[in-house]
């Protein structure tokens, strides 16, 4: 097999192989949509999207919160939005006295209010930081949200969260892959139901 049928081969591999975890998250459409129904919700209140993650992850968590705060889009509803990974000198002083694993909730609990939204991204389902700070933020009365990837782990077994979208896949690049896809969706479809007056209540927010 010459260099070039090799390489045709493995890129026909690389993408079946992204051909279910997409076509899973088509056939997730209702639990997508309830979830930015939800979203709408809170930001119709005046609630803002807080977001978080680690590692690849956290570059996610700014994208997310770009995308509110700064549509591409020309003539979309710009959004409050945040994410908790900007600031390394609060990211860092946190663990070092409270620990890694509460990064995430000591913000929460300084930053938040009842009407936010929280956003986690954990690859693997098992980011104890990102759990702690979905259950800690669920605790305060915000709408959580979370993005997982393989069978969700310990994050789509926790019953405090309200929505959990997983990428059903154990590639790291295809997980990646399926949450941007995701949390564009749910960018997409919250400035859906804006457009729509009367859907989330008399009046929209300004």
């Amino acid at each position: 097999m010459s260099l070039f049928s090799e390489v045709r081969a493995a890129t026909e591999e690389a993408l079946t192989r992204r051909e279910a975890p997409g076509q899973a998250l088509a056939e997730d459409a209702e639990r997508v949509a309830r979830a930015c129904y939800d979203m709408a919700l809170r930001f119709h209140r005046g609630g803002k999207l807080i977001v978080f993650g680690n590692g690849g992850s956290s570059t996610d968590s700014n994208h997310v919160a770009v995308e509110f705060v700064h549509p591409v889009i020309v003539g979309k509803r710009a959004l409050p939005a945040m994410a908790l990974t900007n600031d390394p000198a609060t990211v860092t002083g946190v663990a070092n006295r409270e620990g890694f694993e509460e990064v995430f909730a000591h913000q929460l609990r300084y930053f938040a209010d009842p009407d936010d939204i929280a956003l986690g991204l954990s690859p693997d389902g098992r980011c104890a930081n990102v759990l702690r700070g979905l259950e800690v933020a669920r605790d305060l009365g915000l709408l959580t949200v979370a993005l997982a990837g393989g069978d969700g782990g310990s994050i789509a077994a926790s019953p405090k969260l309200t929505h959990v979208l997983v990428a059903r896949s154990t590639d790291p690049s295809v997980v990646k892959e399926i949450h941007v896809t995701t949390y564009h969706i749910l960018w997409e479809l919250v400035h859906v139901f804006f457009e729509h007056p009367g859907v989330l209540g008399p009046e929209v927010i300004k």
